[in-house]
This record gives C-alpha cells, sequence and structure tokens, in this order.
C-alpha cells in the first residue's frame, strides 16, 4: 500500500485531483479498462506496451480508493480538493480497505494465498460488472451489498494480485541466483 500511495502522490503532485471530474459511470469504465488489459495480458503473454500486469494491479488499487472518495464526497466539475485533502481522503480510505481485509483473512483463513491470480482478476471483472448493473439501477437493489462494498473487494483483489506477483518476481529471481551460483 505504500507503494500505492506514493504513486498515487506523484500522480497528484503531476496531475492534481483531476479525476474528482469522473463521474461514477466513467469510473466504473477506468476501472474495466484497467482489469480487462490484465485478463488480455494473462491470456495473450505478451504485452506491446512495455507494462506488465502489476502495475494495472497497482491502478486497480488507486481507482478503486478514487471510487470511495468519489462516493463520498461525489463528482464536481472542476478540481475541489488540494493535495492534502486528496491524501487525507486516500489514507482514510485505504485503511478502511485494510481493515476489511484483515477480518475477511481470518474469516476465509487467508485463501487468498492460494488462488491463481488469473482468478483475482475474474473476480475484480464481476465486480465492476456488479457496480455496472448498480449503477443501471440507481443504486436501488434488493439485497445485495452496495457500489462502496464491491470498491473494496476490488482494492483487496487488486492487492492481493500485486503480492502474488511481486513474491513470483521475488522467488524467480532467488532461483535465478541460485542457478548463478
Amino acid at each position: 500500500m505504500a507503494e500505492c500511495r506514493t504513486l498515487f502522490a506523484k500522480k497528484l503532485h503531476d496531475y492534481g485531483a483531476s479525476w474528482r471530474i469522473l463521474r461514477p459511470a466513467s469510473l466504473t469504465d477506468q476501472l474495466f479498462i484497467k482489469a480487462k488489459r490484465i485478463r488480455s495480458l494473462e491470456i495473450k503473454k505478451e504485452t506491446l506496451v512495455g507494462e506488465g500486469i502489476r502495475p494495472e494491479f497497482i491502478a486497480l488499487i488507486n481507482y478503486g480508493i478514487v471510487g470511495l472518495i468519489q462516493l463520498e464526497k461525489g463528482y464536481v466539475d472542476e478540481v475541489d480538493i488540494s493535495t492534502e485533502e486528496a491524501l487525507t481522503l486516500y489514507d482514510r480510505h485505504a485503511i478502511e480497505a485494510l481493515q476489511l481485509m484483515i477480518r475477511k483473512n481470518h474469516d476465509y483463513d487467508e485463501a487468498w494465498r492460494s488462488m491463481r491470480v488469473s482468478s483475482y482478476t475474474d473476480f475484480i471483472l464481476t465486480k465492476i460488472q456488479r457496480i455496472k448493473e448498480i449503477e443501471d439501477l440507481h443504486g436501488q437493489t434488493l439485497v445485495s451489498e452496495g457500489i462502496d462494498a464491491n470498491y473494496m473487494d476490488i482494492i483487496n483483489y487488486a492487492v492481493f494480485g500485486a503480492i502474488k506477483l511481486t513474491e513470483s518476481e521475488s522467488t524467480q529471481t532467488e532461483d535465478i541466483e541460485g542457478i548463478r551460483e
């Protein structure tokens, strides 16, 4: 999460809180684009742009937190918050997502560690589809969790993906260094 926050702060420096202009459907589409790219790279096994899967999981984490902020504050026509306020909001929602992850990890016994990264991608795409349906229903669901719960799940699945990819990169590096010795 520190890596995600650092990137978020750097982008705030470069662009300000320009994401405050995003309406809910546009934010959902941005999440969709990132998740679809991950799925495409998983299937094709190559990238022509040069960026891999892990940066897209980081983007999903940050856009998920942006989504939570937008749900709280609504969208605007002009940027209305400072970098400091944006980071404060970011930190609060990141902590909420972490607390949820800790509670779920307890109940699910860290099952995510045995899952495939591609499953996280599919679950994220499913959550995005659910958000689209809830948006189409103008939030009037009968039994479902709201958009915020889906954003939290997207954040957490993306965190799992980023962690697993980091661990696999670390293992591959250790294997290569072992071969050299």
